[in-house]
């Protein structure tokens, strides 16, 4: 069986795909990741006790922040203009679900951004817990869903 692959030329060497023809569409995509902590951390981000700040608000910026800057961090991705970013937590007893929403009209979806966005989330707030959490696991980062619709 013979495979075509989009981000190879014929001689094997990596391009970038081609969306010179396709036309602008509502494109939509909605990832989710999680992180394990403590009990003792959730609580501490909960009342606002972690030392490097408000881990939500910090990790809400950077998650937005990385959905604008995926195509300067994963080769051959195309520059979106994202119309709207929004980055969602869940709280409970011993994870934090994060799961992000990336709007833009284009040509390519958003699927990198949105998974870029959740993985950075959960990167920062890894990052800003793990002084006191020795335990954390990031887990299970993946598409829920990419919608593209016509433009009216």
């Amino acid at each position: 069986m013979e495979k075509n692959f989009t981000h190879l030329d014929n001689e094997g060497n990596a391009k970038m795909v081609n969306v010179g023809n396709k036309p602008i569409q509502k494109r939509i995509a909605r990832a989710k990741g999680t992180i394990y902590l403590n009990s003792f951390t959730i609580e501490k981000i909960k009342s606002l006790e972690i030392k490097k700040g408000d881990v939500f608000t910090v990790a809400k910026i950077a998650g937005i922040q990385a959905a604008k800057q995926t195509a300067n961090l994963i080769p051959l991705c195309h520059t979106l203009t994202i119309n709207y970013v929004d980055v969602d937590f869940k709280v409970f007893e011993s994870q934090i679900d994060v799961e992000v929403t990336v709007e833009c009209d284009a040509k390519t979806g958003a699927e990198m951004e949105a998974l870029t966005a959740v993985s950075v989330t959960l990167l920062t707030i890894y990052d800003m817990c793990k002084a006191i959490d020795k335990d954390m696991k990031i887990s299970n980062i993946h598409l829920l869903e990419k919608i593209k619709k016509d433009v009216l």
